[in-house]
């Protein structure tokens, strides 16, 4: 017969004992404490962003002297050349505010790359956080304000600019095209943060796609401009399927889910149709960094 080892009296806790609900009440709201550790490290990036906002800057003043020079360039273009439009900057606008939030999208990942390489990064993984994901969502947080401060400020420039400006509701559909487009391009960018061995291959990675998919896009020309065979990829281009409502929102009053936005070689494409590939590309970007997160943030 076994013998039963019994604690000593003072080692037993007979309030847990006599009152179950002690026991878990004092269990950890693990939801609170993602919150708390989300907005920790998402004030931190603030603050990194505070004290060098050259980032910010440079990405505000780049898309503005796009829409000045560009929209300077093309002023005495042929009527009917970009639509139903004669004013450059009013069809560029849509191309500017996309490709500004899809670079600084883009460029999600270095701020994680550089915490890898100095040391940081190995610290928050063996610190006591309720979930290691609150790492990935304060940087996909601060990524998706920064750009949505930046398409403020790019709106009010082309309303002065003379490209107008949409309605309330259009400024809110332009709102979640920029937050679809932009929480999909921070997964892959944060993915491949945690897959490649340093900075040099992200920002070598950065270069070699943010031009291509910008000039095989309808950022800068319609459709009709390209060669058949450009007009294929500018459609498989996920750029396009956020370029085009926004450009119809500047150049129609009056839209609606079924108008329709972009001829694409399989067929016309409508504004509803253009955000349900947004949010299908934004679903199979989260869901593709899934196992690397799980790898290295286990």
């Amino acid at each position: 017969m076994r013998d039963t080892v019994i604690p000593p009296e003072s080692e037993i806790n007979w309030q847990q004992v006599a009152s179950p609900q002690a026991r878990t009440d004092a269990t950890p709201n693990l939801f609170s404490e993602l919150v708390q550790e989300t907005l920790a490290l998402t004030r931190r990036l603030f603050i990194q962003l505070q004290r060098r906002p050259s980032t910010l800057i440079a990405g505000i003043i780049q898309p503005v002297m796009w829409l000045v020079l560009f929209g300077a360039l093309f002023q005495n273009a042929p009527k009917g050349i970009f639509g139903n439009t004669t004013n450059y900057g009013q069809f560029l606008s849509a191309g500017v505010i996309v490709f500004t939030a899809f670079t600084g999208a883009l460029n999600a990942g270095l701020p994680v790359m550089f915490d890898r390489e100095f040391g940081f990064l190995n610290r928050l993984l063996v610190a006591p956080l309720a979930s290691r994901f609150s790492i990935v969502l304060a940087s996909a947080i601060f990524i998706i304000s920064q750009s949505l401060l930046q398409v403020v400020i790019i709106v009010t420039a082309a309303a002065f600019l003379g490209a107008g400006l949409p309605d309330i509701a259009g400024l809110s559909a332009i709102a979640l095209i920029v937050f679809l487009l932009t929480l999909g391009v921070t997964a892959l960018s944060l993915g491949l943060a945690f897959t490649l061995p340093g900075h040099i291959e992200l920002i070598a990675v950065i270069f070699v796609t943010t031009l291509p998919l910008l000039f095989a896009s309808t950022a800068l020309a319609p459709l009709s401009f390209m060669p058949k065979w450009l007009q294929i990829v500018a459609t498989l281009n996920p750029l396009s399927y956020a370029i085009e409502p926004i450009r119809y929102l500047y150049l129609h009053n009056n839209w609606r889910l079924n108008s329709m936005v972009m001829h694409a070689f399989w067929g016309d494409v409508t504004f509803g149709g253009a955000l349900l590939v947004l949010l299908g590309f934004t679903l199979v970007a989260l869901l593709s960094i899934q196992p690397q997160l799980k790898r290295t943030l286990a």
